[in-house]
């Protein structure tokens, strides 16, 4: 990422030349540097080179390749078998080589609002150390536990559009079935109305600043070492709770995963000591995780006994109560600024309002509607006005979780490719919506599909799932029997007032 933000001050030559990796010194001659500053230290491995048999020792390689080499260690964020840069191993290293050894500890540290209080309770919770700090304030760091990852996830896009600061990332339980079918999504829970993909080379060290890696989700292998504002990690079945107990899993880490490669095997050849560094693995994971966030962290986790131990371990403080107040109506005036933007180069500059019953025929489906009696209206900073982009108002709570009550909210016309677990308008002649009335709804789109002789494929059922905290709303199913076909409209992109 430094590589990145230094493009276009110096030359790439000299800024390829600041930055290497740590199995760039298997034929260095010695000395041949002045200083070495080596970050995440722990993360070295013993061989170099895409097979890792190259060099004898990457600790062994570095020390000797410089007058002077500065190690940043923390052993807590050892999450593979393959780190060997434990502090001991260093320093072994250097007694070897004859070098001298000045051991620091750092005073302070500016991760997660500089709260050592959070780093302990975390700790604590995760049971990698025993600590005083049993209960966190959540008023001096924001920790959150939500009830499900697709309201966690929307809650992060949310908070994401005040910087570009904000990601979901989560333990490394579930395939990456996307690197060979790239149409498909790899972290799936249909009942949760959750489908989304990893993030694993597509943006490589860009991945935390990319603008579109927002809708996707890193791990371990892509997010350590790197901060953020707020982050959102959804804890896997690898790591649970069971009777005030943390209990991990790694059999459950997908096979895909490399951090744990052969230790099934070794478990056969040292079984205590295995237990105990896969345990390790899981939870220094986790506490990894768990620390990207300088503002917050906010989790999901799959195993509801685990989400009550962390809830159980939050405090706020009291404040005062409130009278409540009579339920707000949704405002009707738009938040956005009112334009007259020439009709040739509307597009450039504005976007329209619309109504969502009429969205189809705004954009050339069935209906009528005239964009040039439309309102327009100057979008939001962080987008970019796009023929198809349009606003429309949303009212009720089916989707509250994602879309407040009377929120304006920006849209796509005609979406293409997948619409598996996005959120959507559609269109259906069996749709009744009790809250937006006639026959399209605002909802989480499924589908399951059976092979057709004649087209390929064909939908077996399509379902339109609620995302509410209100019991009352249930699925929309559309069956194959029911008449006419579900005709998506539009995709909702996002809250902008």
């Amino acid at each position: 990422m430094y590589e990145a933000k230094l493009t276009g001050q110096m030359t790439a030559t000299r800024i390829r030349n600041l930055f290497s990796g740590s199995g760039s010194f298997v034929n260095a001659e010695p000395e041949s540097w002045d200083v070495l500053i080596v970050d995440e230290a722990h993360r070295l491995n013993e061989k170099s080179g895409l097979y890792r048999n190259l060099g004898d020792h990457q600790a062994k390689e570095i020390i000797a390749a410089a007058k002077c080499v500065i190690f940043f260690v923390d052993d807590d964020q050892r999450v593979t078998l393959q780190d060997i840069g434990r502090r001991a191993a260093l320093q072994d290293w250097a007694a070897t080589l004859g070098a001298r050894v000045t051991t620091a500890a750092l005073a302070s540290q500016f991760r997660c609002e500089g709260s050592d209080g959070y780093l302990a309770w975390l700790d604590d919770t995760l049971q990698v150390r025993p600590t005083a700090n049993e209960s966190l304030d959540t008023s001096e760091f924001d920790f959150r536990v939500f009830d499900s990852p697709a309201a966690l996830h929307a809650a992060i896009i949310e908070r994401n559009r005040v910087a570009n600061k904000a990601r979901v990332v989560a333990g490394y339980c579930w395939k990456w079935v996307s690197k060979k079918k790239p149409d498909q999504f790899d972290i799936v829970m249909p009942e949760l109305g959750y489908w989304r993909r990893w993030n694993l080379d597509r943006d490589g060290s860009l991945w935390i600043i990319a603008a579109e890696s927002v809708e996707e989700v890193g791990c371990i292998h892509t997010c350590q070492g790197l901060e953020l504002d707020v982050v959102g990690v959804i804890v896997g079945p690898d790591l649970v709770v069971r009777n005030g107990q943390v209990v991990t899993r790694p059999e459950l880490r997908a096979s895909s995963d490399q951090s744990l490669k052969g230790w099934k095997k070794l478990m056969k050849v040292d079984p205590g000591g295995m237990r105990a560094q896969a345990d390790q693995i899981v939870k220094n994971t986790y506490r990894t995780l768990m620390t990207r966030g300088m503002k917050g962290c906010w989790v999901y986790c799959t195993d509801p006994e685990t989400a009550a131990w962390f809830r159980s371990r939050l405090v706020s403080r009291d404040v005062e109560e409130v009278a409540p107040q009579p339920e707000a109506r949704p405002s009707n005036v738009i938040p956005l600024k009112v334009v007259a933007p020439d009709p040739a180069t509307r597009w450039r500059e504005a976007l329209p309002v619309v109504e969502l019953q009429f969205a189809a025929g705004a954009f050339g489906g069935s209906g009528e509607f005239d964009l040039d009696a439309a309102t327009w209206v100057e979008p939001p900073d962080w987008v970019r006005p796009k023929e198809g982009l349009f606003i429309a108002q949303v009212t009720g709570a089916s989707m509250n979780r994602r879309i407040p009550d009377g929120a304006w909210c920006l849209f796509r016309a005609n979406p293409q490719g997948t619409r598996q677990g996005k959120v959507v308008v559609a269109q259906h002649r069996s749709i009744s919506d009790p809250e937006l009335g006639g026959s399209y709804t605002v909802k989480v789109y499924s589908s399951e599909k059976v092979v057709d002789e004649d087209t390929g494929w064909r939908h077996s059922i399509v379902t339109l799932s609620p995302d509410s905290d209100d019991p009352r709303f249930g699925p929309i199913e559309i069956r194959p029997e029911s008449e006419g076909e579900v005709v998506i409209v539009a995709e909702f992109l996002g809250v902008v007032g």
